[in-house]
């Protein structure tokens, strides 16, 4: 009972966040289509957030009916003089044909203004981080390769050398730029490698790494690989850092051999390291040998030697400094990173050369257990999060698909083209059938969402000689 109610406390918190932040992201984009309508004498019947029947609801003075629905997938602002879309939204009472028609460009305003909306949202939110910053660590805020791995798993388990390996990709290259596309940061990279669309003459992916080594610039291609459950594209790299030693355990392996704080690992049986996980594979290769440790220390050189040792353990007790320092990035830059991304995802889901498929987006469940993450992390990581996901929003929702914004618009432009409004039942019969299939996809997605969240809380769990392990594009 006490590990339960400690659960139940512990998560207070970050579920307060997920309604606070999640639910807000989908009031602002309503509240935007609700004020455009309000501004632009639309009549306004339901404010809705959710789908399906409502939880509660109120009616105000002037008639309109503000409800909380059991279907959090979204939510909808009910305006029949510019849509009915009956079984969908409701039936509505006052009806389109009791009501003044609506001009095109009044219809254009009413539906962009959601993603507008999120786009404020979400700039708002970037200047408070502008202001209060966010936490950083080394390794994310640098494109250099810290450690190359010697191979990457495949999803049937099997290990095959890694393609940085093969290509000749060394600890302390720096990452320019990949498949022409700059790169300025960790995250970026990753993201930019796995959403490559890059092919060679068989089919197989490919990508070209800029790099720069010893101040010369050179190109690199690589062949990645489809690796682990979710068959990302990977080539094998860890970002490199500083290995700072912060505290070494009395009586530790790792003290005998004359380790001290404020030491700065380079290096390993002579082999440069600029990873934890790379120091720890290095001296896991062998561990029934003595290892030649590189260390600066004060400025000088200093060579100490390692003895024989269980694999695993000599790294495990020592700790390291965090390397962690705080950024004030611009809220425009903020808004553009995300949203460049977003349109490379929406992309690459498109594009028939890319390995990104809809198993790999995240849905609901998806969206819930990054805030939840986040919100163990720190109010920052929330407010992250949420710019990201109200741009994404944002450029979701300008699709021109049926059920969302962008397909509302699409529907006004062919009536506009056609002389006269596409007829209200086709309107509703498409947005049904791809509410159907909306719902559909969002069951499929959140299968995969459901599979990494528990992968997640299982290797999260703590583990005997279990290192960091940053991610490895």
């Amino acid at each position: 009972m006490a590990e339960l109610l400690h659960s139940l406390s512990s998560n207070i918190w970050p579920i307060f966040l997920i309604v606070l932040f999640f639910g807000g992201s989908v009031f602002f984009h309503e509240l935007g289509h609700f004020l455009a309508a309000r501004a632009s004498g639309v009549h306004v019947e339901v404010f809705s957030i959710g789908f399906g029947p409502p939880i509660f609801f109120w009616k105000s003075a002037d008639g309109t009916r503000y409800q909380v629905a059991w279907l959090p997938l979204g939510g909808f602002v009910l305006l029949p003089q510019i849509a009915d879309l009956g079984p969908l939204e409701g039936q509505s009472e006052a009806g389109p044909d009791k009501l003044a028609p609506v001009s095109y460009s009044t219809k254009m305003l009413v539906f962009a203004a959601g993603a507008a909306f999120n786009i404020l949202f979400a700039f708002v939110l970037a200047c408070v981080i502008h202001k209060i910053g966010q936490p950083e660590t080394n390794e994310s805020t640098s494109t250099q390769i810290g450690y190359v791995t010697r191979t990457i798993d495949l999803p049937d388990g099997t290990k095959v050398t890694s393609p940085a390996m093969e290509a000749g990709l060394r600890v302390g290259d720096v990452v320019k730029a990949i498949d022409g596309i700059p790169v300025s940061d960790w995250g970026e990279l990753n993201d930019t490698l796995v959403m490559g669309s890059g092919r060679d003459s068989s089919g197989n992916p490919t990508t070209v790494f800029t790099i720069e080594r010893q101040g010369r610039r050179m190109a690199i291609t690589l062949h990645p690989r489809l690796s682990g459950e979710d068959r990302w594209r990977r080539v094998g790299i860890m970002p490199g850092y500083d290995l700072l030693v912060d505290t070494v355990p009395k009586g530790s392996a790792m003290e005998k051999a004359g380790l001290l704080h404020g030491d700065r690992i380079v290096s390993v049986n002579g082999l440069q390291v600029m990873n934890l996980s790379g120091l720890a594979d290095e001296l896991d290769l062998a561990p029934a040998k003595p290892a030649q440790l590189g260390v600066v220390r004060a400025g000088l050189a200093v060579t100490l030697v390692v003895p024989p040792r269980i694999a695993g353990l000599p790294i495990g007790d020592v700790e390291f400094s965090a390397g962690y320092h705080m950024t004030y990035p611009s809220p425009f830059i903020q808004i553009y990173q995300p949203l460049v991304m977003s349109l490379r995802t929406v992309w690459g889901l498109f594009n028939p050369r890319s390995d990104i498929g809809l198993s790999k987006v995240s849905g609901p469940v998806g969206i819930v257990h990054v805030f939840h993450s986040a919100a163990e992390a720190g109010i920052r990581y929330v407010l992250r999060f949420t710019i990201i996901l109200n741009v994404s929003f944002a450029v979701l929702n300008l699709l021109p698909i049926p059920v969302l914004d962008g397909g509302q618009m699409l529907f006004a432009t062919i009536g506009r083209l056609r002389g006269r409004a596409l007829p209200i039942n086709f309107i509703a019969a498409t947005q049904s059938v791809f509410m159907v299939l909306l719902l559909s996809l969002v069951l499929y997605i959140s299968f995969f969402d459901v599979r990494r969240w528990s992968r997640d809380v299982r290797e999260s769990r703590p583990q005997v000689q279990a290192a960091p392990a940053p991610a490895k594009p």
